[in-house]
């Protein structure tokens, strides 16, 4: 009988935990060069010795420079196409989410992080795209907080009026610009009620601007996260510090629940606004299916 040996019983595994990983970026439409899969597997890093047998074992392939699924051999070109014109784009636009996520902490003092998601941190950004934040706030403030963050925005995108826009980032009045993707409160963060391999990664994926260390004790705070990502736990990279204009004193709890009002009120318009756009409905209802229990108006 032959016996497997080390090596392709550790392939085995590994081909595994590359599947996983790629399932998890391809329900997030989009899917990294081997080396950039490499540093984010499941799992914890692999070797670029490891790589290739891995790959074969695993029944992925490498297609237009990116490993993705049989599934999603036939969009490769296309995915690649998004990626390839990454690089021209996002470093202006991280640059504006970083100098916006920067006013939106000096100005409203409960909020205690900001991070770049979406496509800008994943690494397929296009100009008519948005920019989606990931926020943390002081419990009793999320409303508000995603209030802050859309007037904040609204401002900031009247001066970016020439910005190019697609069915999904076009308004009548200013492009759509700087988003709220994720709200979450401090006691939301200890412990997390979603410790699963998609939260895990949308905080490593998600490129902190404002209280980094902040979420350096959150990751640590969760061991689930990093059972499935371990890089969680790696180096903290500084943020820049925020000089706070305004007291938290002047945003007492109760003025959430108004927010939640408005706030509300302005999320069934923009559903109204896609009521002709299926496609747009349906891209909302997956990213808000990844979000809960957080998602906001879910109620």
């Amino acid at each position: 009988m032959a016996v497997s040996s080390p090596s392709a019983v550790a392939a085995a595994g590994l081909a595994e935990r590359l599947r996983r990983t790629v399932a998890l970026l391809e329900r997030r439409g989009y899917a990294l060069p081997a080396e950039r899969l490499a540093e984010v597997c499941l799992g914890g890093p692999v070797s670029s010795e490891q790589l290739p047998a891995a790959i074969a074992a695993s029944g992925l392939a490498i297609s237009s420079g990116i490993v993705v699924s049989p599934a999603a051999r036939a969009r490769a070109a296309a995915i690649h196409e998004r990626q390839a014109g990454h690089a021209g784009s996002a470093p202006r636009y991280l640059a504006e989410a970083a100098a916006f996520a920067r006013a939106l902490a000096a100005w409203f003092p409960f909020v205690i992080s900001v991070s770049v998601a979406g496509s800008l941190a994943s690494g397929g950004f296009r100009e008519t795209d948005d920019v989606d934040l990931n926020l943390v706030v002081e419990d009793g403030h999320r409303h508000l907080a995603y209030v802050a963050l859309n007037l904040l925005g609204l401002v900031h995108a009247l001066r970016h009026r020439g910005k190019p826009v697609d069915t999904h980032t076009a308004r009548p009045f200013a492009p759509r610009l700087m988003t709220a993707n994720l709200v979450l409160q401090r006691s939301d963060c200890f412990p997390l009620a979603r410790q699963d391999e998609d939260m895990a990664y949308e905080l490593l994926a998600s490129r902190a601007v404002v209280g980094s260390e902040f979420l350096a004790t959150v990751a640590a705070a969760n061991p689930g996260l990093a059972a499935h990502f371990p890089q969680l736990l790696g180096p903290v990279v500084a943020a820049a510090s925020v000089r706070r204009r305004l007291p938290l004193a002047l945003f007492p709890v109760f003025l959430d629940r108004p927010a939640r009002s408005l706030g509300r009120a302005a999320w069934r318009y923009m559903q109204w606004t896609r009521r002709d756009r299926p496609e747009a409905l349906a891209r909302v209802a997956f990213v808000r299916s990844t979000m809960r229990p957080y998602a906001l108006f879910d109620e």
